[in-house]
């Protein structure tokens, strides 16, 4: 017979095999897209972290988590564009307090609402089914906090921020209450807890009567679980600790950090650059 005869039989047992491809299977193809997307994003290889995080949402459309990579990585981009994460920035309270405000690219900004908006739509609907849904649960948690972070270092409107921190924290424990080897809820918990805790005690206790809790300590314990063991955001947490340990003075326990973020991403200028300011004596935190 011809081999033209052939082609509708193999695409029959193509489309068979392809169906029979184990769920586990599937999940893990996602994943390693996911992961790829953020080892992209802290080698400053947006444009790679975007593929990773569209094909990982092609191969998994009720997953809410691409699109969360996928708001991930332009919102790094923008850190990368306007030097966001610096220690210029995050060495000490009074460079917090004074620092300036970022303008997004338009276009950018609204990819980054507009992945963040589709996450969340998905995460909900999820949830609606299953309010355990480990899944939604921290694509809820990330987001929330990622809406936190814009308002924060680009709206400067830190009562928002402060909001969404709440509903970060708020996800974050549901997650880990159901499924506590999701150590990316630390990095959501951790940091809400960390950002309200280096607030003076009167704006502490008056936040805390609003339903804002904040701890440096225990922030500073959490996004140190989420440094240590989480699948996606631990290289963002050991930065966070970085500048946690300038902010404390002790510059060699950065160092440290900074020299072995540069080793594992040696594409990101941005560790390097922190390292050689501590590896210079006249230089204090933060400049």
């Amino acid at each position: 017979m011809r081999p033209a005869r052939f082609i509708p039989a193999l695409l029959t047992l193509v489309a068979i095999f392809g169906s029979l491809v184990p769920p586990a299977t599937a999940q893990n193809a996602v994943e390693e897209r996911l992961v790829a997307s953020y080892q992209d994003v802290y080698n400053v290889k947006f444009q790679e972290a975007l593929k990773q995080a569209q094909e990982a949402r092609r191969l998994s459309p009720a997953d809410p988590m691409p699109s969360i990579a996928e708001a991930n990585a332009i919102l790094f981009r923008e850190f990368d564009r306007l030097r966001v994460l610096r220690s210029e920035t995050f060495a000490s309270d009074d460079n917090y307090t004074s620092r300036q405000s970022y303008k997004w690219d338009p276009a950018s900004y609204q990819a980054f609402l507009n992945a963040l908006n589709a996450a969340e739509e998905t995460a909900q609907k999820r949830l609606a089914a299953d309010q355990h849904d480990g899944r939604a649960l921290l694509a809820m948690a990330l987001s929330n906090s990622m809406r936190a972070e814009d308002a924060a270092l680009f709206a400067k409107k830190d009562i928002a921020t402060l909001s969404y921190f709440r509903a970060s924290a708020s996800y974050a424990e549901r997650l880990l209450a159901v499924a506590p080897q999701q150590y990316d809820g630390y990095l959501a918990s951790g940091l809400g807890k960390y950002v309200i805790g280096c607030k003076s005690a009167p704006v502490r206790w008056v936040l805390r009567a609003g339903g804002l809790k904040g701890d440096r300590d225990q922030g500073v314990k959490e996004l140190s679980i989420a440094a240590a063991h989480a699948t996606y955001m631990a290289p963002f947490a050991r930065l966070l600790l970085a500048y946690d340990d300038l902010r404390r003075n002790n510059r060699s326990e950065a160092r440290k950090k900074f020299a072995a973020l540069h080793g594992e991403f040696p594409d990101n200028p941005t560790f390097l650059q922190e390292t050689a300011k501590l590896d210079s004596p006249s230089v204090r935190p933060g400049q």
